[in-house]
């Protein structure tokens, strides 16, 4: 059985998660305007990883005998002038989820649900490889510069990113 406490951040960490989708979302129709069909593809994939990551909490809040609450989404940035900004803005992001997912598991702790740990840790250890890749493609992109055949082939490589659900896992 799950804490009310718990309950409570865990909900609104689903909420956080369908926000990162958006937020992605947002990031993808912003490079496909801009004509980076491999960037878009990239955060396109993000975009379903964040749902994926909202149905697999949502899943677990349910199995633990509590009740998911599906909040309203605020509204997220809608263009950028770069794709560095895009990744700046994505690991800044990124960093807060890393954030929530401690205080997760800090809640975990304290109310002795080892259940909750051994499933946060799934997350965290997520976050970590989410922190990893975003920073590899802002090392890249600062490498790049205003190299438009460096932007064209990072472009080309980021395309070939495919999604793999997380909800099997």
């Amino acid at each position: 059985m799950i804490s009310k406490k718990l309950e409570e951040a865990l909900n609104a960490q689903v909420n956080a998660e369908f926000y990162s989708a958006y937020f992605y979302l947002s990031m993808s129709a912003d490079f496909a305007v801009k004509g980076l069909p491999g960037f878009a593809n990239w955060m396109k994939v993000q975009f379903k990883e964040e749902q994926d990551h909202a149905q697999k909490l949502f899943n677990y809040i349910i199995a633990r005998g509590g009740a998911p609450k599906l909040m309203a989404v605020d509204g997220v940035k809608t263009s950028w002038d770069t794709p560095l900004e895009v990744y700046t803005d994505t690991l800044e992001h990124e960093r807060k989820v890393t954030e929530a997912f401690n205080k997760l598991y800090k809640i975990a702790l304290e109310e002795n649900d080892f259940a909750a740990q051994s499933f946060l840790k799934w997350f965290i250890d997520e976050q970590v490889e989410e922190e990893e890749n975003v920073i590899a493609i802002i090392d890249a992109l600062k490498l790049i510069g205003d190299n438009g055949y460096g932007l064209y082939s990072m472009d080309k490589d980021l395309s070939s990113r495919t999604f793999t659900s997380a909800l099997a896992e």
